[in-house]
């Protein structure tokens, strides 16, 4: 999966933001089943959680 950057996005404008987004696109990379849970304070990204289900056949 790719996402593509805003054209008028640059990394001075909002570093923290940038940091952020990157870790929710690589766990979106990584997670085959399961859930990401973003934690958000006055409008400011604050965590990323990150859930993977697995799920064994008996």
């Amino acid at each position: 999966m790719r996402i593509a950057k805003p054209a008028d996005a640059t990394a001075t404008e909002h570093p923290l933001l940038n940091e952020g987004v990157q870790h929710v696109i690589e766990a979106l990379q990584r997670l085959r089943f399961g859930v990401i849970q973003l934690t958000v304070h006055d409008g400011k990204l604050m965590q990323v959680d990150v859930t993977e289900r697995r799920r064994f056949n008996h």
